[in-house]
């Protein structure tokens, strides 16, 4: 049995990259990620990795964009203000097809909001949140153990198809304290023949551009991204399912939600209720064949958020409207319970 190590959830992300071979960050302090950027300041220089408190996140991520065009495994952190700082610099780092990890320990909002938990950074992650066509890869963990396993994952993803990948976790992950392994996480080793440093034909320079001054050029651009992204959505896509197979009801949560919505679940079993869950890891791409075929035998779909219901849409969009999707969310950094949620499972299978 391997060793574990009692860990928050902000320190196992961090010892995680350090596995996976992440030897530069820059960042800028937030709560509620704060141990992630401490723990880096600590255990980079002890690996010969360089550690930057930058001066603003707009500066972090542009570091980010430099380390990860010269080939280097590179991580940066916040939380959600801190991450629409960076979100150019995001834009940018996909338009050039350079991998890096970006975590974000999501808080309250909108505007500076609160340091309590929240998962209302879903669209921004999701759906772009910068300019342009553009994905980031997003997973999403649900302990401490996944978020050291997703981390590593992360870095994986991002060298193999040339492209950030966010880990979205949540103030209560973070600050959480579970037992963690490190022992089985692995890193994937993979040539860089495109970085912009002494590697490959020298006689011809590589260069990273993500400007395009012709319209035919750019489109190009484009369109070979979205070859990527399908790519993405062919044979990355991850889910996790509990008892759907006979459900009634199927919930689908994510992050601490999840765990919410599990615990709620068997409150619901024992009482004699035929309910699910339905547990998306990887955000986008979205487990949209996967969920449609979940609630196929359910007469009800019900999606738990720390928001005001923003994962509901890819819901929807993935059985197609084909039945009920009821919404059950806290904001502002509250928390449901998993009585909140038994009661509206009951709610829902008694009254219709």
């Amino acid at each position: 049995m391997s060793e574990k190590i009692l860990m928050k959830g902000n320190e196992a992300i961090g010892e995680a990259a350090v596995i996976a071979g992440c030897r530069y960050y820059f960042g800028y302090p937030i709560t509620p990620q704060s141990e992630l950027i401490e723990y880096m300041a600590k255990r980079l220089p002890q690996v010969e990795g360089v550690f930057v408190q930058a001066e603003s996140e707009v500066a972090a991520i542009n570091m980010v964009y430099g380390a990860a065009g010269a080939g280097a495994r590179v991580m940066t952190s916040s939380s959600s203000p801190g991450v629409s700082l960076k979100q150019e610099g995001i834009s940018y780092i996909a338009a050039g097809e350079l991998p890096c990890v970006i975590v974000n320990i999501m808080r309250g909002g909108p505007g500076l909001g609160g340091i309590q938990p929240g998962q209302a950074d879903y669209f921004q992650a999701t759906k772009g949140g910068g300019h342009g066509d553009y994905h980031c890869i997003v997973v999403a963990p649900n302990s401490v153990q996944e978020m050291a396993e997703l981390t590593v994952l992360a870095f994986n993803l991002a060298d193999q198809y040339r492209n950030p990948v966010m880990i979205l976790g949540d103030g209560a992950l973070g600050q959480m304290m579970e037992p963690v392994g490190f022992d089985d996480l692995r890193l994937i080793p993979i040539d860089k023949p495109w970085a912009t440093v002494g590697i490959g034909d020298r006689n011809k320079p590589n260069r990273i551009n993500t400007l395009y001054l012709q319209p035919e050029a750019l489109e190009n651009v484009n369109n070979e991204l979205q070859k990527k992204y399908a790519m993405l959505q062919k044979h990355e896509v991850r889910w996790e399912e509990t008892l759907t197979d006979d459900a009634d009801l199927v919930l689908v949560a994510y992050g601490i939600s999840s765990r919410i919505a599990y615990s709620a679940m068997e409150m619901a079993r024992s009482n004699g209720y035929k309910v699910g869950l339905f547990r998306p890891i990887t955000l986008w791409p979205f487990p949209k064949e996967a969920l449609a075929k979940a609630v196929n035998h359910a007469s009800d779909v019900l999606t738990i958020e720390l928001s005001a219901g923003q994962m509901v849409e890819d819901v929807n969009l993935a059985i197609k409207c084909s039945k009920p999707v009821h919404f059950l969310g806290r904001t502002g950094g509250m928390m449901m319970s998993p009585q909140d949620v038994y009661e509206q499972i009951v709610k829902l299978l008694i009254q219709g």
